[in-house]
């Protein structure tokens, strides 16, 4: 076969014994250095740290989970470099629809969240809930918000039902006796609607770390709301070096 596919003669065919022609002998040591080369290539890819890059993408929304997933991946690229990270952000809803199409690698999703179709991590950290306020709004000089506090106020609540679900069960009444005027599908819209208005949003508090109290104020929920948030990717996530890297980086979180 291989005399017929190159055209060429190979073989020296005796009564007894066959041998290499000139070409077959040309052949074979082509041949060994081609699969030396590849064994080589391999371990090389193995071994040198250099050879990893590539773009990992996570998606996210406003958590503080996002600390930990990026220390992370700064840690991660001070080993890899050449490693990129692309960061999207929106909500659970919209992370969760751009993993499904291939388009983000990981997901750091707030939960109730179903991830059936999914690995994840359940990360230790907790996600606290919040009350924010204008500076010079009552509620501003208290040390944590309670159900009364807020049972008369107009309200900006999550958008995304799993999360709304989750605050309205807080308050523990009859929901049509809450003044719910308004819901944002992330915390920066929801400051925004608070400095228009005369609304107090409930937010996670990881949201927005980095306020200007003379503007906005954000106050604890007494008793407190916590929620659970993973970090997830597809069952058959399309995987490079860099993504099979990073998950093993992602497993200690789980130590």
């Amino acid at each position: 076969m291989l005399e017929e596919e190159t055209g060429v003669q190979l073989f020296v065919r005796g009564s007894r014994h066959i041998t290499l022609t000139e070409e077959g002998l040309l052949l074979k040591r082509r041949a060994q250095e081609i699969l030396s080369l590849a064994d080589q290539t391999m371990e090389d890819l193995q071994v040198r740290e250099d050879n990893i890059f590539g773009t990992v993408s996570i998606g996210t929304g406003g958590l503080a989970a996002n600390l930990v997933i990026l220390r992370l991946a700064q840690q991660f690229r001070e080993k890899y470099p050449q490693v990129h990270f692309s960061v999207y952000t929106g909500t659970a809803d919209l992370v969760q629809e751009r993993m499904d199409m291939g388009l983000i690698d990981f997901g750091i999703l707030l939960e109730p969240v179903s991830v059936e179709k999914y690995n994840f991590i359940r990360l230790k950290e907790k996600e606290h809930w919040a009350v924010l306020v204008k500076a010079d709004d009552p509620l501003a000089h208290k040390e944590a918000i309670t159900r009364e506090d807020l049972r008369k106020r107009s309200l900006i609540l999550p958008e995304r039902s799993g999360a709304r679900s989750e605050v309205l069960n807080w308050f523990d009444c009859d929901i049509r006796k809450l003044h719910a005027d308004y819901t944002s599908n992330l915390s920066t819209t929801a400051a925004q609607t608070v400095m228009c208005t005369d609304a107090a949003a409930i937010i996670l508090d990881g949201a927005l770390d980095y306020l200007d109290e003379r503007i906005l104020v954000k106050r604890p929920l007494s008793p407190a709301l916590e929620s659970g948030t993973v970090i997830a990717w597809k069952k058959d996530m399309a995987q490079n070096a860099a993504k099979v890297k990073f998950l093993e980086y992602l497993s200690t979180l789980s130590n």
